[in-house]
């Protein structure tokens, strides 16, 4: 038995999204079934849908950034009651047997199963996401959304407030830590606010001034504007303990890793097309490093909510409804939006 409910969902790489139906199945008895609220729009579902990043099954539904209501519980569910809010992000399920599960980091399981376009482990269908009015998912990776927390702002932060959130916390940020952030867009000015939530000096690097007015009131301190003089990051040299960009495209990687102090990281969040460029004197010299980090598991999620209800931290946001999302795909690709589409999930 399954429940048949509204969604969007894409149905070629090339065409726009329609509106369709989607199935839910019956609860399983670890399984809670959400009222979806509202649904994020990430970049990340615009490479998808539009096989930028590898082919997939259509029709899809995409979408891993929701929140809503706990409207049923299965049988064995202890964490969530009816009425609660409850959030999804990027994962639905796991091995939960592997060292990185039982590390919490389910997102580096290798069989860990996407909120969308995955797998599921147990009837071999595929995982549809939040561009719908419910979805049904196991309580070990639904998250607790406090009641403080704006819900529609607090949407982004599934995707985008992880994602910022665990390389942060990884690479040691805190109380006087000089942070860099690239960019200004979704993920950058979340970035910001937590840096500055946590109490780092926190810098954005940017191609214009365009976005600065915004980035200090988001808590930045100084602004470097790359396109007034290409090498002004090269000459902040030896400042910054954490530089995060969150940017796809290409950097000079020399002066940025020139602009870390000693025992700095270089941390990549966005996936430029090209190879990185550098050499091993510029990361021998001072022990510095560039690496990555992607999204976080469900124990960290939750840490970065309560965090983020703690210190008022939420996405700036432009809320839709669901007939819009063919034209706010196009203008998150224009880089035409400040600085998130959340959907309203009751237009589906």
């Amino acid at each position: 038995m399954t429940n048949t409910v509204a969604c969007y969902q894409a149905v070629a790489a090339d065409a726009p999204l329609e509106k369709g139906t989607v199935e839910r199945r019956d609860l399983r008895p670890d399984d809670v079934r959400i009222e979806i609220e509202f649904a994020g729009i990430c970049h990340s579902d615009i490479h998808t849908v539009r096989e930028e990043w590898g082919e997939i099954t259509f029709p899809m539904v995409a979408g891993h950034e929701i929140i809503g209501r706990v409207t049923e519980v299965g049988s064995d569910v202890t964490k969530f009651t009816v009425g609660e809010r409850a959030g999804v992000g990027c994962l639905v399920d796991s091995c939960r047997e592997c060292e990185w599960c039982l590390a919490g980091e389910e997102n580096n399981c290798p069989n860990s199963v996407g909120t969308y376009n995955g797998i599921d482990r147990f009837d071999g269908t595929p995982t549809a996401g939040g561009y719908s009015t419910q979805i049904v998912v196991s309580e070990a990776f639904a998250i607790h959304i406090p009641e403080s927390l704006d819900a529609a702002a607090a949407t982004p932060l599934l995707c985008a407030g992880i994602t910022t959130y665990s390389p942060l916390r990884t690479w040691g940020v805190k109380e006087g830590s000089k942070v860099a952030v690239v960019g200004m867009g979704g993920l950058g000015h979340v970035a910001v606010k937590l840096a500055k939530a946590m109490g780092a000096d926190v810098t954005v690097i940017s191609q214009t001034r365009s976005k600065e007015e915004d980035g200090r009131r988001y808590g930045a301190t100084d602004w470097i504007a790359t396109a007034e003089d290409p090498d002004a990051v090269k000459k902040r040299r030896g400042e910054f303990d954490v530089i995060l960009n969150t940017v796809s495209a290409p950097i000079n990687v020399r002066h940025y890793l020139a602009a870390l102090r000693p025992h700095g990281a270089l941390v990549m969040l966005g996936l430029p097309m090209d190879n990185l460029e550098f050499n091993a004197a510029n990361v021998i010299l001072g022990r510095k490093s560039v690496t990555g980090s992607n999204i976080g598991g469900i124990r960290e999620t939750q840490e970065m909510i309560d965090f983020c209800a703690e210190h008022d931290v939420t996405a700036e946001i432009e809320l839709i409804n669901a007939d819009t999302i063919n034209e706010a795909y196009d203008r998150v690709v224009r880089s035409d939006v400040k600085y998130r589409f959340v959907i309203d999930a009751k237009t589906f």
